[in-house]
């Protein structure tokens, strides 16, 4: 049986539609070993209704932390996704210092005042081409802030479909060398099959690069409501197989171990 583990759940901690309690019954019937809560945390937007305020988050962590020792039949681990903003490293890392995670998740929604994934109005009347090769850079310098553990939805910038006229294998081979210079992880997303795109992120056509640069890799849901804890996980696993991974990327206190899937 495979060591399945979901890393990115969403409660109503931040935009999440159930109390945490709620994700682990379903988690232990996907046959999950881990279950990790990230609640979003967007540091330097203030009164966004999808993120926790940075006031919210001792308590966050008292409650997890809590209910990690009452349950018995899964592990429960404690991380944040947090959006990286070029120029704040210094105030998310005096951040990053201050709490005590399992993990920390790094992700990229906003370029400039608006985020990527609020509508497909953010595209209109934009040079796509420009905007993925920005967004790229982003999620780059993400990874090398050196402050995260697992890089969320590395192409989010996919979510409505927008393409670019080039083909984009160049994008994602400086990304994936960005990765593993940097060593951090990234996630096959499978929240991307419940939005527009009806894809996982990264796009699968160019996840045998990561296998290439061997780019530690994780699988999780992004689910912001039960039901989708671990959804299309099998599918998931079959596809990192087919590209040549063997082993995943868990996490206990920020420090990453690889164990087989099948442990």
């Amino acid at each position: 049986m495979i060591y399945k583990t979901d890393y990115h759940i969403h409660s109503r901690f931040s935009d999440g539609k159930s109390p945490p309690e709620d994700y682990i019954a379903p988690a232990i019937s996907a046959r999950l070993k881990e279950i990790g809560f990230s609640e979003h945390l967007t540091l330097f937007r203030e009164s966004l209704e999808w993120s926790m305020n940075a006031s919210a988050v001792e308590p966050y962590l008292t409650h997890i932390k809590a209910l990690s020792q009452n349950v018995r039949d899964i592990i429960v681990r404690t991380g944040l996704e947090i959006d990286f903003f070029p120029g704040k490293e210094k105030e998310i890392s005096s951040f990053l210092s201050s709490v005590n995670l399992d993990y920390a998740i790094g992700s990229v929604h906003y370029l400039g005042d608006s985020a990527v994934d609020m509508g497909p109005e953010f595209y209109n009347g934009k040079d796509i081409d420009r905007l993925y090769e920005i967004y790229f850079e982003q999620v780059i310098a993400t990874a090398a802030s050196g402050l995260f553990d697992i890089i969320a939805h590395c192409d989010l910038i996919r979510i409505y479909g927008f393409k670019p006229s080039a083909d984009p294998e160049y994008l994602y081979r400086k990304m994936a060398r960005s990765f593993k210079i940097h060593d951090v992880a990234f996630e096959i997303n499978t929240n991307g099959m419940n939005r527009p795109i009806s894809d996982f992120y990264p796009d699968k056509r160019f996840l045998k690069i990561f296998k290439e640069e061997n780019v530690p890799v994780c699988v999780n849901s992004d689910a912001h409501m039960p039901s989708r804890v671990g959804q299309h996980f099998d599918e998931a696993y079959e596809l990192l197989k087919s590209v040549g991974y063997s082993e995943m990327a868990v996490f206990d206190r920020r420090q990453r171990f690889m164990i087989p899937f099948r442990k």
